[in-house]
């Protein structure tokens, strides 16, 4: 078990929590698994916090800091989490800021400024400023998560740098609390000083003053002159040299001082204007060195952004399949490295002039394959796969990862090939290999050797290889750190980089600014070092729970617990799940905005849980089944998060604990058994339909099951499907046969899809299978894998197979249920036979899409906007449902830009989750809904998703195969459904 989880001190009743409960209005989150989510950032440590908040406002922040203060507790505030170097993890009371405190408190288009709250997202931001054609240029990799705040704690950078610099030179003020309390905007110097500065305030800005012309000319010669030039404090700003040049603001000396010196309330950003054109050039080259030696030429064409490439980036994003297809296109042949070269502008023709100039200067070099990328959606791919780098490397399955310790040291671009090759050199001698990735421009690679930090000899690798590089660094006169900060892997370091004289400045600085160390303590001064494994994530001790046994099958991952630690240890904390900007992923969070609800927080709790850090029988506790509740399973973790994690998978495993240790509920069973009951209910659907009318019965059913009765449940058809159906409809001289999963849901409350399926399917020439069974029909068993009772689910994923032998397709019209048979069955049955059924099973669209059947369709009256399942989006087969329908002729099919629907099939109709569901609804589906033409047609594969629009938006979605259906030509069909 990892020393920091394992206080006994920390209790749920302490002292503190109580005070801060009283005095607050915010979440105040003491829980042994609340500390634990919040106990790692992006890096490799883990430091329990003493305890967590969530300020609603600025007045909670201050409250909580005279609570801290008066209790000798140190104070963390924290952004995204996302930070590489363990600056947001302490043991400290953390203050989390995304959540509340993000608005933009003012913007002045004139000055081209803006003032936020540090919880504001980048991308938030940049998309209130893009209507006054500015935005903000500093521009991380993790834009759609990253907060302003934290963006100013770590002195972020970004691919633009070498055009619009670093934060510290973005930010023109701050609104400061700090430890004693008091509050000031520390801006431009001679703004420092008036007749309403404290006296405090006043003397430490003297002491400053005074600090940087004593120390400016060790200053001018330790200080490395590289742009990305992040570690330590900007001590360069206190200097006379920094007067004169007016880079005295001292909001530069609050920047990168990672939460150790101030609280930022409010920051003042200095905003730009957007130019609205770009082109990229992406060059190839056959060796990593031609491509490091090929930066100093290309940036002299003036460019936005040079980025780099690797080949091993090449490789795992290919092994991505949200990737796959980008990165392809991005290649001519198979090149070792790639420059992808960005130029903005305002106008097409002057850009065009400089990717040809790219062009000669490449063919000057011997290098002269350079792929353009002009329309903006190809840019965007790019764009996506960029800002993955860092996931996309942590995409590695086992326990040798790519680690963050030298990633971003900088040095001058005549030297860069000669370092990367030097370095790589290092690497090799002591066994490993690095990954290379990011900002060419501006001679600042992101590398990351492969090592294991479970094993004791790669830790000790670790430092070895640390001191080799920085020895290197420094040979160049580059900086050690050059944009993702110091916190507890390089803080140790600034001494034999910068000087004994230099750190004790520091120390000054943070003594003046922090007297008694409350304020993040031992970052970026008096810091641990940086391979003290007792703060590690994977520290000593660190071992699977050996009271649990998987029920899946894990085995795609290496590891303990037949490999599901090593799936849920993929999750390396960077937060793309944070995200809002595109994809599905996470909608719990979109709605909630807490951690506990987020794919990683989830995970965070699942690895602890697994490794005995939440106590016995974790995996059966209500801590996980609460970080597990509003889950909806949407599998959008699998595809769209970079590393893979499948949180739908691992919830699974969760159910099963708990019912293997509780049973199931009434209401679990009852659902559970659906596929059981149904051919039973389903001969009384009008007694069945009864609850809809009459609302004594809906408050029973809330009563007794939970059912929201608020909301009406799907209506049990008075005309089911029957098998026969399928012979009837078969055409007379099929050209192939095809096996119809005649799920559930279609058979008994939508019977009127798979009549729809048949029609198209013999208009296309195939006779539908509906295999015979003894009793009831074949089901795919998610109503089982939902109520955590495996071995039924498993039981029938065998009879399913078994009653489908014959090596032709395996269509189905309800996403969840086919992509059961795709995605579960291979969990549940491994093995060759199961890989070789899941390879035939398919969406009936993506069956028609790929078939490409001579239909004589005709054009309908109106277009149709469609929305995609959460799984036919987590699979990629939602483009299929665009294709199929534009068969149809003159039809416009549009896709609903749209995360989960909220319905998730009983989480929308769950009294203690339809809220949350609604909010999910309300996010973009049900606007876009409501937005559309009276004469447009809503289509929605789901059958959640159908009830869910209907229900909330009072519009009827119907199945893409009806859309078909009404084409056909022996329909004649006009009109709306």
């Amino acid at each position: 078990m990892s020393a920091s989880l394992a206080d006994p001190s920390i209790t749920d009743s302490s002292a503190l929590a109580l005070r801060l409960a009283r005095n607050i209005k915010g979440e105040v989150l003491f829980d042994r698994a609340s500390r634990g989510r919040y106990a790692t950032d992006a890096s490799i440590y883990q430091v329990e916090p003493v305890g967590v908040i969530v300020p609603e406002t600025i007045d909670d922040v201050r409250a909580a800091l005279a609570i801290a203060r008066e209790e000798g507790v140190p104070v963390l505030p924290r952004g995204g989490g996302t930070s590489q170097c363990g600056q947001t993890v302490n043991r400290a009371l953390v203050m989390d800021c995304s959540k509340h405190l993000r608005r933009i408190l003012h913007i002045d288009p004139d000055a081209r400024t803006a003032t936020v709250e540090p919880g504001l997202v980048l991308g938030h931001l940049n998309a209130a400023l893009r209507k006054h054609k500015l935005f903000f240029p500093v521009d991380p990799s993790t834009h759609a998560r990253c907060t302003i705040g934290g963006m100013a704690g770590n002195n972020s950078c970004g691919s633009k740098s070498i055009r619009y610099g670093l934060m510290a030179d973005n930010v023109r003020a701050i609104d400061a609390i700090l430890a004693d309390g008091s509050r000031h905007v520390f801006g431009a110097m001679p703004d420092n000083f008036s007749d309403d500065t404290p006296p405090a305030v006043a003397d430490l800005i003297q002491r400053l003053r005074a600090l940087g012309a004593a120390e400016a000319e060790e200053i001018a010669a330790r200080f490395p002159k590289q742009l990305r030039r992040v570690g330590g404090y900007n001590i360069d700003a206190l200097t006379p040299a920094a007067r004169a040049t007016g880079r005295d603001n001292l909001a530069r000396l609050l920047v990168g001082s990672e939460g150790t010196l101030a609280f930022s309330a409010a920051l003042e950003l200095a905003l730009h204007p957007i130019k609205p054109r770009k082109v990229l050039g992406i060059c190839q080259f056959g060796d990593f060195r031609s491509a490091m030696a090929a930066a100093q030429h290309i940036v002299t064409l003036d460019p936005e952004a040079v980025e780099l490439v690797d080949r091993t980036m090449i490789d795992l994003g290919r092994s991505i399949p949200i990737y796959r297809a980008t990165i392809d296109r991005m290649l001519i042949g198979e090149p070792d490295s790639l420059l992808i070269v960005e130029f903005h502008g305002h106008e097409d023709a002057p850009l065009m002039a400089k990717l040809r100039d790219l062009e000669t200067l490449m063919r000057d070099l011997g290098h002269p394959e350079v792929v353009h990328a002009i329309d903006p959606t190809f840019q965007n791919d790019i764009a996506a796969v960029r800002e993955a780098g860092l996931n996309i490397m942590m995409s590695m399955k086992g326990d040798g990862k790519p680690v963050s310790f030298i990633e971003d040291c900088a040095v001058d671009l005549a030297d860069l090939a000669d370092y990367t090759e030097r370095l790589n050199n290092v690497f090799e001698k002591h066994g490993t290999k690095g990954t290379w990735y990011a900002h060419a421009s501006v001679g600042c690679l992101h590398v990351r050797p492969v090592l294991n930090m479970k094993d004791p000899s790669d830790v000790a690798k670790m430092r070895t290889v640390a001191e080799e590089c920085f020895a290197l660094v420094r040979e160049y006169k580059g900086s050690h750190s050059g944009e993702h900060g110091d916190g507890l892997v390089r803080s140790e370091f600034h001494e034999p980089m910068f000087g004994s004289r230099i750190v004790r400045a520091f120390e000054t600085v943070k003594d003046a600014f922090d007297p008694h160390g409350l304020l993040n303590p031992h970052r970026v001064v008096r810091p641990p070092k940086m391979d003290d494994r007792t703060l590690f994530r994977y520290g000593p001790g660190y071992a699977a729970a050996a009271e649990f046994t998987p029920k899946l099958d894990w085995s795609d991952h290496p590891g303990p617990l037949g490999g599901m630690l090593g799936a849920v240890e993929m999750c390396n904390n960077n937060g793309t799940c944070r995200g809002f900007d595109a994809g599905v992923m996470c909608p719990s969070y979109r709605v909630t905005r807490d951690e506990i609800h987020l794919t990683r927080g989830r995970a965070n709790t699942l690895r602890l849980a697994l490794t005995g850090q939440l106590g016995a029988d974790a995996m059966s506790s209500d801590a996980l089944q609460e970080a597990l509740a509003l889950c909806v399973s949407c599998k959008a973790c699998k595809r769209e998060c970079p590393t893979g994690v499948d949180m739908a998978k691992m919830k699974i495993e969760v159910a099963a604990a708990r019912a293997d240790r509780y049973g199931t509920s009434w209401k679990e069973t009852l659902i559970a058994e659906l596929p059981r009951i149904a051919p039973i209910v389903s001969r009384m659907a009008g007694a069945a339909n009864l609850r809809n009318r009459i609302k004594p019965l809906r408050w029973l059913g809330q009563r007794w099951f939970g059912l929201a009765a608020s909301r009406p449940l799907p209506e049990w058809s008075r005309n089911r499907f029957r098998d026969e159906e399928a012979a009837a409809a078969a055409p007379a001289n099929p050209k192939g046969s095809v096996y119809l999963l005649a799920d559930t849901f279609n058979r008994y409350f939508e019977p009127e899809n798979l009549r729809a399926a048949l029609k198209v399917l013999a208009a296309a020439g195939y006779r539908a299978i509906i295999p015979p069974t003894k009793g009831r029909p074949l089901c795919c068993g998610r109503t089982w894998l939902a109520a955590g009772l495996v071995d039924r689910a498993r039981a029938e994923a065998m009879r399913t197979m078994r009653r489908m032998p014959e090596d032709i397709p395996v269509v189905g019209l309800e996403p969840s249920c086919l992509m059961t048979m795709r995605d579960e069955f291979r969990s549940l049955v491994p093995g060759a036979e199961t890989d070789k059924f899941a390879g035939r099973a398919m969406m009936i669209s993506e069956f028609l899409a790929k078939a490409k059947p001579e239909l004589a369709l005709q054009p309908l009256p109106s277009g149709a906007k469609v929305h995609g399942h959460c799984h036919q989006k987590a699979f990629g087969v939602f483009g299929d449902v665009l294709s199929m329908l534009k068969q149809i002729p003159g039809m416009k099919a549009e896709p609903i830009q749209s995360s989960c629907c909220g319905m998730a099939g009983m989480f929308g109709y769950q009294a203690e989750t339809q809220a949350v569901s609604r909010d999910m609804a309300e996010a973009a589906l049900l606007p876009a809904v409501r937005a559309a033409g009276p004469d447009e047609v809503i289509v929605a594969d789901g059958t959640s998703c159908r009830h869910q629009i209907r229900d909330l938006a009072g519009r009827e979605a119907i199945h893409s195969i009806r859309l078909m259906e009404r084409a056909l030509d022996q329909m004649g069909s006009t009109g709306r459904p």
